[in-house]
């Protein structure tokens, strides 16, 4: 690294060109988000303020006595990043630099006569006046900047206090500066991998809901997070019957994402016959609680059905979910398919899961969803709830999708458009 050309600029003495100068240097920081930029800025401006000769930053971060990194120097012709470029930075064994910065104090160095063999050498040769000035991290000088001068008793002790101030409050607004890089390239990283862990999570979801003989489905699946923890699934048997899944994993985010990823492996690995119902709720509750939820206390609460499209029938088990709710349009009655109620899986391994069932008939309207639908927040705080949910149900002319539609816009106008704070998984079944 050649030595640059060092240009000695005049100092500015009038204070209201020291003002204006001060105050255009803190405004052009404050726009700044690279440090090694705002680092420029700062030390350009400054100059005009203070002119130096030359100058020298140190730091023992990671370090142990008696080892110094030269992080900086107005001899190199290369203005290196310190933070992004450490393997090229020097490093140094004693000598006066190491003795300056484990001594952790401000300095004045009036007469500074550098022997050929310190290790700094190169960096301090030629200065007689050197300020000391410690930056402090957790009240320790970490880093050190070394302003020189020529002429010996270049420095007033007057200013030392002053220079002190400024070097450690910018020096707090650099160090601020890289931990919201650091912290923006992690969050863009996690970020990243979130997204990964969302498109895997979707792609375990029917890419679209099933040609379902007597039943016309329609499917939404709206997570609040990049990954969330609701599933649904169809599953086509020999028998011409087909089963209809919906599941909720408590918790939010890559945790739930993750154990609804298992639930989805431990529902298709299930080999047992169609019905009854409960036997693959017994199936993945045995596995969560043996393998997975023993130590985590998480849980999922899932409804399983299947429906047999020659009688129109639907029997169903249920692990702690939300019951469907039930629109028979030939006489306008409501009801809940709540009639088989059990734990949620995961929670007690000794939980056996039950069966009902219930004939269907054409116009019926059924609706499966999770807790994010009915637990929906409008302004006020207040919950969508299941009243909200049936009002929609009383329109018995659209179709499936229509109705599905209808139940969206009716939350999205109660919560005002809020994003929503928990996954929302609704099915929506019309009997033909």
């Amino acid at each position: 690294m050649s030595a640059p050309a060092v240009v000695v600029q005049e100092k500015i003495t009038d204070w209201r060109e020291r003002l204006a100068l001060t105050t255009a240097t803190m405004r052009a920081m404050s726009r700044q988000t690279d440090p090694q930029e705002m680092r420029r800025i700062y030390l350009d401006r400054m100059r005009q303020l203070r002119p130096l000769d030359g100058s020298v930053s140190l730091s023992r971060r990671g370090l142990k006595a008696p080892w110094v990194r030269i992080t900086r120097s107005t001899r190199w012709a290369e203005d290196l990043n310190p933070w992004k470029e450490q393997h090229r930075l020097p490093l140094l064994s004693g000598g006066l630099l190491a003795e300056l910065i484990y001594g952790d104090e401000p300095r004045l160095i009036d007469d500074l006569h550098i022997p050929a063999d310190d290790p700094a050498a190169e960096y301090l040769e030629g200065f007689r006046s050197v300020a000391v000035i410690p930056l402090y991290d957790q009240g320790e000088a970490l880093n050190m900047a070394l302003l020189m001068q020529h002429e010996p008793g270049a420095f007033n002790p007057e200013d030392l206090p002053e220079l002190v101030s400024m070097s450690n409050l910018f020096g707090r607004a650099t160090h601020n500066l890289v931990l919201m890089e650091q912290l923006k390239e992690a969050y863009e990283a996690a970020d990243y991998e979130l997204k990964v862990v969302a498109d895997i999570q979707r792609s375990l979801l029917p890419r679209k809901p099933p040609k379902i003989p007597t039943m016309a489905v329609a499917a939404y699946y709206h997570t609040a997070h990049r990954a969330g923890g609701d599933y649904y699934d169809f599953f086509p048997f020999p028998d011409g019957t087909w089963g209809i899944l919906v599941a909720d994993v408590s918790g939010h985010g890559t945790p739930a994402a993750v154990l609804m990823a298992v639930t989805h492996s431990l529902a298709h690995t299930y080999q047992g016959p169609p019905t009854p119902p409960g036997d693959l709720l017994n199936h993945v509750n045995d596995h969560l609680t043996r393998l997975y939820t023993a130590e985590s206390d998480t849980f999922v609460t899932a409804f399983y059905g299947v429906y047999n499209p020659a009688d129109r029938t639907l029997t169903y088990a249920s692990a702690g979910h939300n019951p469907p709710r039930l629109k028979r349009c030939d006489d306008g009655t409501l009801a809940a398919l709540d009639g088989a109620r059990g734990l949620p899986l995961g929670i007690s391994p000794a939980e056996r899961y039950h069966e009902q069932r219930h004939t269907l008939v054409p116009g019926d309207q059924l609706v499966l969803y999770t807790d994010g639908i009915t637990e929906a927040e409008g302004p006020s705080g207040e919950l969508f709830g299941t009243e909200r949910l049936d009002k929609v149900l009383e329109n018995c002319s659209v179709t499936a999708t229509d109705l599905l539609q209808a139940v969206l816009d009716a939350v999205q106008e109660f919560t005002a458009g809020r994003p929503a704070a928990d996954d929302r998984t609704l099915l929506v079944a019309k009997i033909s």
